[in-house]
C-alpha cells in the first residue's frame, strides 16, 4: 500500500491542475539554476517537494481524525481570493512592476537570510501547489483517505502515514528537476522572454482563481434536504435502484465526469435503469449538507452512492 501511495504520487505531476503549474514551479525551484550549483538546485526542490509531501499529511491527519470534508479549502472564497492575489504578485514581479525578484534570494555572496528566504518560499508554494492540485486528484486522494481512515478505525496508526507518501510520491521529481534545473546556462536576455511567458500563464490562474472567489462569494449552495427527501422518495416509490451524485460546481471531476464519462451512451444506458439523484454539496461543511454527507460516509467529491430498493434488499443502502 505504501508503494501503490508513492507510484500514485508520482503520477498526479500529470494531471490537469499540476500542469499548469509548472511555470510557477520553473520561477521558484529555477532560482538555484543562476547560482550554478546543482547542490543549490537539488536542495529547493527538495524543499518544494517537502511543502507538498507535508500538506497531503497534514490533510490525511485533518480528515482522518475530525472527520472534516476534503475539499473544503475549495469551497471557500476566500481561499480562492487569497490564491488570486498570491498569483497577481507572482505575475507582477515577472514583468518586474514589483521588485520581487527570485534572483534576489539566491545568496551570490548575500547573508544567510537571503538563502534561508530562498527555501522558505519554495517550501510555501510547495504547499500551495498541494492544494491547488487537489481539485483535480480527488479521486486518488479520497481512495488514500478512505484507505488512511479504515487501517486506523482497525487499530493500526501507521495508516495516518499514507497520504504523506502520496504526497511524498507527487514530490519525487521535483529536488531533480531543481539540480537539473541548475545546469542550464546563464540567463541572458532570452530568459527576460521566457520569464514574461510564465508572467502571462501566472496571470491567467490568478483571473481563474479570482474568478471562482467571485463566483462562491455569490449567495446559492447545498441542496435543500426537503429536495433531496423528495428525489429520495421518488426514487422508492419507481421500485428501482436509486444513483446519487454528490457533486459541486468548483470540483474539477465533477465537471469532468458530467462532460465525458455520464455523457458516454454505454453509461447512460446502464444508469437508465436508476433513478439519478444529484445533490449538490457547495458548500460540504455547512447544513444541510454536512449530515447528508455523514450520512453516506461521503468524505469528498465527487462520490456516487447505490442505493438498492427495499424490495430488493430488505433496506435502502450503500
Amino acid at each position: 500500500m505504501a508503494l501503490l501511495a508513492l507510484l500514485g504520487g508520482l503520477a498526479l505531476n500529470l494531471t490537469p491542475c499540476v500542469l499548469p503549474m509548472i511555470p510557477v514551479n520553473l520561477a521558484i525551484i529555477g532560482a538555484g539554476a543562476r547560482s550554478g550549483s546543482p547542490r543549490r538546485g537539488f536542495l529547493l526542490g527538495g524543499a518544494y517537494g517537502l511543502g507538498m509531501a507535508l500538506a497531503y499529511g497534514a490533510l490525511g491527519l485533518l480528515v482522518v481524525l475530525t472527520g472534516a470534508k476534503f475539499g473544503t479549502l475549495n469551497a471557500s472564497p476566500w481561499f480562492n481570493l487569497i490564491i488570486a492575489l498570491v498569483f497577481v504578485v507572482l505575475a507582477l514581479a515577472m514583468f518586474d512592476v514589483l521588485q520581487i525578484d527570485f534572483s534576489r534570494f539566491q545568496g551570490h555572496g548575500a547573508p544567510g537570510s537571503q538563502r534561508r528566504g530562498s527555501f522558505g518560499l519554495a517550501f510555501s508554494m510547495g504547499i500551495v501547489a498541494a492544494l491547488l492540485a487537489g481539485a483535480c486528484v480527488a479521486p486518488v486522494l479520497l481512495s488514500v483517505l478512505l484507505l488512511a481512515g479504515q487501517l486506523y478505525s482497525q487499530g493500526q496508526p501507521a495508516g495516518l502515514l499514507l497520504p504523506f507518501l502520496l504526497g511524498l510520491g507527487m514530490a519525487l521529481p521535483w529536488p531533480l528537476a531543481g539540480a537539473g534545473l541548475a545546469l542550464l546556462p546563464k540567463p541572458g536576455g532570452w530568459m527576460t522572454k521566457v520569464k514574461y511567458v510564465f508572467g502571462a500563464l501566472i496571470l491567467a490562474l490568478a483571473a481563474y482563481y479570482g474568478y471562482e472567489a467571485y463566483r462562491l462569494f455569490r449567495p446559492g449552495g447545498n441542496t435543500p434536504a426537503e429536495e433531496f427527501a423528495r428525489q429520495l422518495d421518488a426514487a422508492q416509490a419507481a421500485g428501482r435502484p436509486g444513483f446519487i451524485d454528490f457533486w459541486a460546481t468548483w470540483c474539477k471531476n465533477c465537471t469532468a465526469m458530467d462532460a465525458t464519462t455520464f455523457k458516454d451512451p454505454a453509461v447512460r444506458q446502464k444508469l437508465a435503469g436508476f433513478t439519478v439523484i444529484k445533490y449538490q454539496a457547495e458548500r460540504p461543511n455547512d447544513p444541510p449538507a454536512k449530515e447528508i454527507l455523514d450520512h453516506y460516509g461521503v468524505v469528498g467529491l465527487p462520490t456516487y452512492v447505490i442505493l438498492t430498493p427495499p424490495a430488493t434488499a430488505g433496506a435502502a443502502g450503500r
